[in-house]
């Protein structure tokens, strides 16, 4: 077994030093009794569990220290406790025991990757239901954009104060930006821009294009005039930020998250996260929450701003490209109530498992 490592700074570290290491065990065998159960844990059920070495009038006296450090809480009058989301993330971060995926789940994950040659987005649909049959929970994953090589850009203009540069990708993908041109556009500046960037775009992804523009312009300073030069510059400026990452992401398996809720309330919660999901809603800072560390990271409840409103708990792991650059990311979302020790080497070998069928395909 291992501790997780997050690859983020443990923010319950100064909380558990205060503890002593009694109460470290108390907290954590009821943390494990609630995470299988569901249900709050009495003073009784744990002097029972810890074999009676303790009586369950110092175990109470215990819990009422921990609900007083704002771990443990309790849901009703004269009921056991239950931990707390800064209970879980004391847990998380320095009780969790992780142990290697499970034999059956590496063989069922592995079984993909014989299909990583076909169509990676049918391939990243069929790795996130497996992550969510294996989990029981809803899983997402977060594809990286198809940054194809160009075949044609065009130049169209709109109105004096807008314009629409059009890309055509070698496998037949069309985008289009609208853009604010420099004042004093004509046709003919449009069709030498068009012209420019043709010649120079070819074979090259706009990542690539992005990269070389510039230089490129300052080469053929006597060949473009100052117009045509701004052109060029607004017309790629709508791609900046969206050549490193614009990507698609996967949701499979809500009916589990929507199941699991007790009270009309909690469902309607759950609903608008997945209706923000599927409106591709802050996908980009779904990413920034893997790019801090290379490890799983997970993020309990209100601790994102994505997961917030439901409630939820979101665990994730990155996954890279040849280049070792994280390019998309894997992980399953569940109520905070989740077997944390199972869960998570599965998302990590399931990041493992995505970033192998990238690396097959040269990605």
């Amino acid at each position: 077994m291992r501790r997780l490592d997050s690859g983020s700074s443990k923010t319950s570290e100064p909380l558990a030093s205060s503890l002593s290491q009694r109460n470290l065990d108390i907290f954590g065998r009821l943390v494990q009794s609630y995470l299988v159960n569901g249900n709050p844990v009495g003073s009784r059920t744990l002097s029972r569990e810890m074999s009676g070495s303790l009586s369950p009038a110092t175990i109470r006296n215990v819990m009422q220290d921990l609900e007083f450090l704002g771990v443990l809480r309790s849901p009703h009058i004269s009921s056991g406790r239950v931990p707390t989301e800064i209970g879980l993330r004391l847990f998380v971060d320095e009780l969790l025991e992780v142990g290697e995926v499970g034999d059956s789940d590496r063989d069922i994950l592995e079984s993909v990757l014989s299909d990583s040659a076909e169509n990676m987005d049918l391939f990243m649909d069929r790795l996130g239901s497996l992550l969510s049959d294996l989990t029981h929970s809803a899983s997402i994953v977060l594809m990286p954009k198809q940054d194809s090589p160009i075949k044609h850009v065009d130049f169209i203009s709109l109105a004096p104060d807008r314009a629409l540069v059009v890309l055509v990708t070698t496998d037949g993908n069309v985008e289009n930006r609208i853009f604010s041109p420099p004042a004093g556009q004509t046709p003919a500046a449009l069709q030498e821009a068009a012209n420019f960037l043709n010649s120079i775009s070819k074979g090259r992804t706009i990542s690539e294009l992005l990269e070389v523009v510039g230089e490129d312009i300052d080469l053929r300073k006597t060949e473009l005039d100052k117009l045509t030069s701004e052109l060029v510059t607004r017309g790629l400026a709508v791609w900046e930020g969206e050549a490193d990452f614009s990507g698609r992401l996967v949701v499979r398996g809500r009916a589990n998250l929507l199941d699991d809720g007790e009270r009309l309330e909690d469902i309607e919660k759950v609903r608008r996260l997945f209706d923000d999901l599927e409106r591709k809603q802050d996908i980009v800072d779904f990413l920034h929450l893997v790019q801090g560390g290379t490890g799983v990271r997970i993020f309990i409840g209100s601790e994102n701003k994505l997961f917030s409103l439901s409630g939820s708990t979101l665990v994730t792991a990155p996954y890279i490209d040849t280049d070792n650059k994280i390019i998309g990311a894997v992980g399953v979302i569940g109520p905070t109530r989740l077997n944390y020790g199972r869960i998570v080497p599965i998302v990590d070998f399931t990041a493992q498992i995505a970033g192998q069928a990238v690396t097959r395909r040269g990605r």
